[in-house]
């Protein structure tokens, strides 16, 4: 598989120099310039076949002449300690549980592949060194899978504010190759700062620096494989339609969604769920996208007024728009159908949904109810429910237990630099310690 990007679809380059190049200079993002066919392997595989088999099986494939199959073994090995949990809950609806990995969010199995590649791809000298932005689960995420990997160095971005769930051993001050910055500013302001610092082409260069944001490729990419996931648990049992229930806010799941099926996932649409925000409720009926104020809801991860994966998103539509129309159904869920969603997965089914699968939840039975009797809905659960406990024990009377390794994410942390909101700051931060 090549890529090419969103604004030239002449220039091609291989997977490993998407991952590293990460932003190209012409503005645009990486996507897959062909596609490949996957379906001699997932359609053969039955419920035995773990994650990590699956992972190790399609990768040499998808990425012919990058990685062979004992390289892509070592990868999906190194990766992979963790998998989805797939729950079906009566014949309609399914639940897939992403929320097993190290930080208990579905940003784990993107980063802890593109932290396993990359290392994998430099081989015993190469270096290179990720910047990421975050307010907190990503941080901790990209610092997990990035912790004692040789060659690499995290660099993660945070707003004034509590810093939580790093461990100082792996600092690189400390013999570590981990890198907390402060910034004395706002969420806005870190994302500036990346912006800025890969205008920086020299810097770039001479750093090697890319990012663990789904800007890269090498961390949206990995996200299909939990949809060829799911499928290979689930598929002796639909019967009809099959459809993935997507929370929705970046949108890079969805996206994720689109890849697999065109690696030739058997699916019959996806439910862009979203929350009252609805950044793409007006691009999905064919009107023009125009990004507006965020609003603040229950499902906080999912409050994004200006999508980055906007331009992936509309490559699809592009290319075939009617197809598109007829394959991602949008559904807006508020609040108040958020928090009832929360209470009828505990009460009927037993189980407990943080706010981002109740959104998906909720989209799924309003789809069920209205037009698929016959189909089969499987949600996209994102985020551990002890992560919104207060919040679930209010609703379902019943507090989720939190799991030792996420009680350890809570412990307060201290950066290793605190700087202002400028771009000379942050390069002399980076500079004085990689």
């Amino acid at each position: 598989m090549v890529f090419t990007t969103t604004k030239n679809k002449h220039k091609t380059l291989s997977f490993k120099d998407a991952i590293f190049q990460c932003l190209p200079e012409d503005g645009g993002l990486y996507v897959p310039a062909s596609l490949v066919d996957l379906r001699q392997f997932f359609l053969y595989m039955d419920q035995n076949t773990t994650y990590g088999d699956l992972v190790a099986a399609i990768v040499p494939t998808l990425f012919e002449g990058e990685l062979n199959p004992i390289s892509a073994n070592r990868v999906a090995t190194s990766a992979f300690h963790f998998e989805p949990i797939l729950k079906q809950l009566n014949n309609h609806l399914s639940v897939l549980e992403l929320h097993h990995g190290p930080t208990g969010v579905f940003k784990d199995f993107g980063i802890a592949f593109l932290a396993a590649v990359m290392e994998e791809f430099l081989g015993e000298n190469g270096y290179a060194l990720t910047i990421t932005a975050t307010t907190g689960n990503t941080g901790s995420s990209v610092a997990r899978a990035f912790q004692g990997r040789k060659g690499l160095t995290a660099v993660i971005l945070y707003p004034r504010g509590t810093v939580k769930g790093l461990d100082p051993a792996t600092f690189v001050p400390n013999g570590g190759n981990i890198l907390p910055i402060q910034i004395d500013g706002t969420f806005d302001d870190c994302q500036r700062l990346i912006r800025e610092l890969f205008e920086d082409r020299p810097f770039i260069n001479r750093y090697h620096v890319t990012s663990a944001n789904t800007i890269n490729v090498g961390r949206l990419l990995p996200q299909t494989f939990y949809f060829l996931y799911a499928f290979i648990k689930i598929k002796k049992f639909v019967r009809g339609d099959l459809l993935f229930s997507v929370p929705s806010g970046n949108f890079g799941n969805l996206l994720a969604g689109l890849y697999a099926w065109k690696f030739g996932l058997p699916v019959n649409g996806f439910i862009a769920a979203t929350n009252a925000n609805d950044a793409f409720g007006d691009f999905f009926k064919g009107k023009q996208f125009i990004p507006k104020a965020p609003i603040q809801t229950l499902s906080r991860s999912m409050d994004v007024a200006n999508p980055s994966n906007y331009e992936r998103l509309a490559a699809f539509y592009e290319e075939a728009p009617a197809v598109m129309r007829n394959m991602v159904y949008p559904k807006s869920i508020n609040d108040a159908e958020t928090r009832e969603a929360i209470r009828k997965a505990w009460e009927t089914y037993k189980i407990h949904l943080d706010p981002h699968g109740a959104v998906g939840l909720a989209a799924a039975e309003k789809l069920l109810e209205a037009d698929l009797e016959d189909g089969h809905v499987v949600v996209l659960s994102t985020g551990h429910p002890a992560k919104y406990a207060d919040l679930l024990e209010e609703l379902t009377g019943k507090r989720p237990v939190t799991p030792p390794h996420l009680q350890e994410l809570e412990k307060e942390s201290v950066p290793v630099s605190i700087i202002p909101p400028h771009i000379d700051a942050l390069e002399a931060a980076i500079a004085g310690c990689c």
